[in-house]
């Protein structure tokens, strides 16, 4: 079954040659030609303010800038975050684009769900969050317990209802070999494939 396919390339530096625009591009490429509808935003290309107020994350509204990646973010059925890991989480450029597109009133609704909680508003979607990190991946899983990345599963995506969330952890990016690479590109290219 076909599905509308939102690729958002964290990586704060634009440089074309970085993994996460690689891993991006085997994943679309595969999605692509399985029939998926594919979308993709680069964040480093991006102006991103940052929120600076409670009051405007709860009444103002998405800047003009990231307008269409919201209705791209709304419009898509699954959801492929790609990322290099940054003291232990996400780069503050991710986080500040999904402070900005996952408003009130958009992501969630507050005090509609039972007992006055908030009620999420993309349910009915699913995620791959894909991350490089220079450690192993096993290190970050079981010392460092996958904090960043279960914070972003748990408390932003879970949050307004994106469900399954998958991971997909690539480690000791800078020292592995040219064979090792090309084997995770070619996993991306399998996953996007398949639209998971």
């Amino acid at each position: 079954m076909s599905r509308r396919i939102l690729i958002i390339v964290g990586h704060p530096d634009p440089a074309p040659e970085r993994l996460c625009r690689a891993l991006a591009a085997a994943y679309r490429a595969g999605a692509e030609s399985a029939g998926h509808t594919v979308r993709e935003i680069g964040l480093a290309t991006l102006e991103i303010p940052m929120l600076r107020s409670q009051d405007d994350f709860l009444h103002g509204s998405v800047p003009a800038s990231l307008a269409a990646a919201s209705a791209a973010l709304l419009e898509a059925e699954h959801i492929v975050l790609v990322f290099p890991l940054w003291l232990g989480t996400m780069p503050a450029l991710l986080k500040a684009f999904l402070e900005q597109t996952m408003r009130p009133g958009l992501a969630f609704l507050y005090g509609a769900g039972p007992a006055g909680m908030p009620k999420p508003a993309l349910a009915g979607r699913s995620a791959r969050i894909v991350v490089t990190m220079g450690m192993p991946a096993l290190a970050y899983r079981l010392w460092f317990r996958n904090h960043g990345i279960a914070c972003l599963r748990r408390n932003i995506l879970n949050f307004v209802g994106i469900k399954p969330v998958r991971e997909t952890l690539f480690g000791q990016v800078e020292s592995v070999g040219k064979a090792r690479r090309e084997s995770w590109i070619a996993a991306m290219h399998r996953l996007g494939a398949r639209g998971i």
